[in-house]
């Protein structure tokens, strides 16, 4: 055991700095005692639960699964308001449940493995023979019940996350489980892009999609390894009180308001994503290679940017925000542009790999950003509430924004993009009028 926490001390300091490690602003002494180990299984099961998003990502990899087995195109619009707002909806209860638990580990392990396991049935489905009208029923009512899950594990990693690791290093944390899930979802994307033809069958697909599943199952058995001290479980009520206690929270915050606001217009980077896809779709062949390309350019982003994303939300969150919403709406413009002045540009597969990069850039500073922002203002007496408040709040926003962009798409993908894209600068203004949630 000495040797163990020797190694993830070492790693530790290598990765927040000595100076850092020592400081410990908002836990107990215990905690902070156990915070080495924590971080280090904290950064592990994040990463392997980021491996899973990236390799079943809803925005880019379950299309091409409802593509490859035949299902309507009707099916892949729904697949980001369900993967989104099922999440989110559900965490106004939930956060409420968790607290009455002094500790909460077991909901985020138990949350992961149901969207392993729904993962790994997606995969089984296709192997199965599953298609058309059917493999698309089945996908999204997987996805829905992963959702839900998701939304479980949301509140309790946010809760568990406050409680074990210090304020200024946990944006760091998030920004590194990043990098090792961009890393290893980029190698898998290259693989996808080199083999050769005659191997790119739907089977690379469906295998691709199972591997997803079972990073989820470590990640569950891995967050079980973390010590977690108990908790106050004040707050544990019934659904009537919370809603009531929540509302009345809702009113008496003015900054809760401006973030909520900030986070539902930020929505554009997340919607903008099946866009470019179907961009790449038309201009190229859609071939496993193309889809390669994309899962490359996605997970390079979170490589490259997370870990400078996470060391910036932890001196300023709010300017990570705003830098990351600008970056968006740069991107949106450019292909705008380029659409109406240089078409010829879009056959180039190398192009759309590029836009998918930047988005994947500007995305992932937005996600860490408002993550350590929310957990920075608030305390560990009202973090669970704030964040199943908002999760579920903005849950709605996303569902009912989701219908509205994707009845814009069936009639003009450049009318959608223009929209998100004034969407994405709008949003870098309300976030810029946030106030600092780092300052002591």
């Amino acid at each position: 055991m000495e040797k163990a926490l020797h190694w993830t001390e070492r790693l530790f300091h290598a990765a927040v700095g000595e100076e850092d490690g020592r400081l410990c602003k908002d836990i107990s002494e215990a905690a902070c005692h156990d915070q080495p180990r924590s971080f280090v299984i904290q950064t592990a099961a994040m990463g392997l639960s980021k491996i899973g998003d990236g390799l079943a990502d809803s925005k880019v990899v379950l299309p091409w699964l409802l593509g490859a087995l035949g299902a309507p195109a009707f099916f892949v619009g729904l697949l980001v308001p369900i993967r989104e707002s099922l999440s989110l909806l559900p965490q106004l209860l939930v956060g409420g449940l968790i607290r009455s638990f002094p500790r909460r580990k077991h909901f985020w392990a138990f949350a992961s493995a149901v969207e392993g396991l729904c993962i790994l049935a997606m995969a089984m489905a296709g192997m199965a023979g599953l298609e058309g009208f059917s493999a698309g029923v089945a996908v999204i009512a997987l996805l829905a019940v992963f959702s839900l899950a998701r939304g479980v594990a949301s509140v309790a990693a946010k809760d568990v996350l406050g409680k074990t690791v210090a304020k200024a290093k946990r944006g760091r944390l998030s920004g590194y489980a990043e990098s090792i899930a961009g890393a290893v979802t980029g190698l898998v994307g290259i693989y996808l892009t080199l083999v050769p033809e005659d191997q790119r069958s739907d089977g690379l697909l469906f295998a691709i999609i199972a591997a997803a599943g079972v990073s989820w199952l470590l990640g569950a058995v891995t967050f079980l390894m973390l010590d977690e001290e108990e908790g106050a479980t004040e707050g544990g009520r019934d659904l009537k009180s919370v809603l009531t206690g929540q509302i009345d929270l809702l009113f008496a915050d003015a900054e809760l308001r401006r973030f909520l606001w900030a986070r539902s217009l930020l929505l554009s980077t997340a919607f903008a994503g099946p866009i470019y896809v179907a961009f790449a779709q038309q201009g190229t062949d859609g071939s496993l290679a193309t889809l390669g390309l994309l899962v490359v350019a996605t997970g390079l982003a979170g490589t490259l940017s997370s870990a400078v994303w996470g060391g910036l939300s932890d001196r300023s969150s709010r300017r990570t925000m705003t830098y990351a919403a600008v970056g968006a709406g740069l991107l949106g413009a450019v292909v705008l542009a380029i659409h109406i002045a240089l078409p010829q540009v879009l056959g180039s597969l190398w192009f759309h790999g590029a836009v998918l990069f930047v988005l994947g850039v500007s995305h992932s500073g937005v996600r860490i950003g408002r993550k350590t922002q929310l957990i920075d203002m608030t305390t560990a007496e009202t973090r669970a509430q704030y964040v199943a408040l908002s999760n579920s709040l903005i849950g709605v926003v996303l569902l009912g924004s989701g219908v509205v962009i994707g009845l814009v798409m069936s009639w003009s993908l450049l009318m959608a993009l223009a929209i998100l894209t004034l969407g994405a600068f709008a949003a870098a203004f309300a976030c810029w009028r946030l106030e600092e949630a780092q300052q002591d």
